[in-house]
């Protein structure tokens, strides 16, 4: 399996790197080009594509199909962003950066916490 932050330095933002990897670990196809607009914080900043990502992986894979579905997605989203402001303070993007985060660094971070709550 290829870590989320080698693709980054191949030249996928950081949310198609996690989306990538995603798919190659779990033998998925979601579309690498749903991250496409979400790198360096949305283009503006703002939430982290990597989390961003992670986020929407979530969703593929515990997401809902009816409105008479309970949304388990969204409990596992407030997990990721609760470990992602432990670790890092913030899930903005320009705040991370600000911080001396490196993009590898969240990168593979957002991914690893991924797999974890996926795995429960």
């Amino acid at each position: 399996m290829t870590e989320p932050s080698m693709y980054h330095s191949q030249g996928y933002n950081c949310a198609e790197a996690l989306i990538k990897s995603y798919n190659e670990e779990h033998n998925t196809d979601i579309p690498i080009s749903l991250g496409s607009g979400m790198g360096t914080g949305m283009a503006v900043g703002s939430l982290c594509g990597a989390v961003n990502a992670a986020a929407m992986i979530i969703g593929y894979v515990k997401g809902r199909e009816s409105n008479q579905d309970i949304n388990v997605a969204r409990a596992y989203s407030r997990e990721l962003m609760k470990n992602i402001r432990e670790n890092f303070d913030s899930e903005i993007c320009l705040e991370l950066k600000q911080n001396g985060i490196s993009c590898e660094e969240i990168i593979d971070h957002s991914y690893d916490a991924l797999k974890e709550l996926l795995s429960r």
